[in-house]
């Protein structure tokens, strides 16, 4: 397919994450940064769980749909029924019901199809993108798609500004999100044709839906073998989960602090905003350098690189050198996945990549859950903890030395 199939792919996926931003800006809002709400470090970390564990433990086997359902389809119907949901969220988080399990159910509804969606999306690239051009297309897609749910995250704010951050207010946003994934979902519609992103007919399984879903365990124990002979892929895959669990330690750290601020919005957008020009600075390098070195190098380099980061930058708690680190970070843990994402969509075979996807985003969200878990239980409720950055140093320095052993039989190619 022409560089068109890939610009008009783009627009899908963008249009979505700004959506994602918005509707995350309003539901995490309503509910850590809104004066009618309160909400624990624990409660924190239990919300992040309700909404990301349960998708991950039926992720793999959704994997398997991946490989036999029209993956333009899929994205079509899940945008339409992300927007749907919407509608009731919106009412729900206007009344100020957001610690029900109306809420909860339908917020983790949102986003365990968003999930589906973005792993859909991994899985189409290679249709329309040559092979040679996949880390630079995942560098594009992953920071465009970063920048595109930052811009999300700022809208949100700014329309705070205007309908105030109250239960309402935040409502309100939670309804805008309605644009972008209707939007997204005809995009998917009018660009691309049943056939076009796969799975493709050769390797589509002819069994039926029902048989599918009685063949997901050994489908997936397939997928799982597949992966785990592509060594280079299946290292890669570790260390970023690894690297995931980390910086989920980091991320309640920093709620938490950002909540001890008066300025915790200014704070936060500061957040985002260094993460977003983090990831577009690992777009531009992470291509190169793959190719100067090879991305299993450079995804050592990186990991090492954040050892060294977060001692140096986070000791003093400072909210200048914190931003610095966020940004670095963010340089590393997008390299990471850009790498880690060419790694599995060229290794990995086309029958195989809607269950690989699902698996590689099961283990970053189980084990960002479980970095958040631990900082509930183990951080002040201000955040600052010395014990907390030495430990983070010496968890990515530890990855990045495993990392460069294993892989030196193996090579990421780029």
């Amino acid at each position: 397919m022409s560089r068109r199939g890939f610009r008009r792919l783009l627009g899908v996926r963008l249009s979505s994450q700004v959506s994602d931003g918005i509707f995350q800006a309003a539901i995490g809002g309503a509910v850590l940064f809104n004066p009618q709400q309160a909400a624990s470090p624990l409660e924190m970390a239990t919300g992040f769980a309700i909404l990301l564990l349960p998708y991950s433990f039926i992720g793999p086997f959704v994997g398997v749909f991946l490989d036999r359902w029209s993956r333009r389809n899929i994205m079509v119907v899940a945008n339409l029924t992300r927007a749907l949901l919407i509608i009731p969220i919106a009412g729900l988080v206007w009344a100020g019901d957001t610690k029900s399990a109306a809420a909860g159910l339908l917020a983790f509804g949102v986003i365990a199809i968003n999930r589906f969606f973005l792993a859909c999306l991994s899985a189409s690239l290679p249709h329309v993108v040559e092979d040679e051009r996949l880390a630079t297309a995942n560098a594009v897609a992953n920071t465009l798609g970063t920048v595109a749910y930052t811009s999300g995250l700022a809208t949100a704010v700014a329309l705070i500004g205007v309908v105030g951050a109250k239960d309402h207010g935040y409502g309100v946003i939670a309804l805008t999100a309605l644009i972008g994934y209707g939007t997204s979902s005809l995009l998917a519609r009018l660009y691309y044709t049943k056939p076009e992103l796969g799975p493709d007919d050769a390797e589509r399984p002819s069994s039926t839906v029902a048989a599918a879903a009685a063949d997901t365990v050994r489908g997936m124990v397939r997928g799982a073998k597949h992966l785990f002979a592509r060594r280079p892929a299946f290292y890669a895959l570790l260390a970023q989960g690894g690297a995931r669990g980390i910086y989920g330690l980091l991320t309640i750290a920093m709620l938490l602090f950002a909540k001890t601020l008066s300025h915790d919005k200014q704070f936060l957008a500061g957040v985002f905003i260094s993460g977003m020009i983090g990831a577009l600075v690992a777009a531009a390098i992470t291509p190169a350098a793959s190719r100067k070195i090879g991305g299993a190098r450079w995804l050592a380099a990186l990991l090492a690189a954040n050892a060294v980061i977060v001692p140096i930058l986070a000791w003093g708690f400072q909210e200048a050198p914190l931003l610095m680190a966020v940004f670095l970070l963010n340089v590393g843990s997008m390299g990471a996945k850009i790498v880690v994402d060419t790694a599995l969509q060229h290794e990995c075979a086309d029958e195989y990549r809607g269950r690989v996807f699902s698996v590689n985003d099961t283990a970053f969200n189980v084990l960002y859950v479980g970095g958040l878990f631990v900082g509930a239980y183990t951080l002040p409720v201000s955040g600052k903890s010395t014990g907390m950055v030495l430990a983070v140093a010496a968890g990515y320095a530890l990855l990045a030395c495993w990392y460069t052993l294993v892989s030196r039989k193996t090579t990421v190619r780029v």
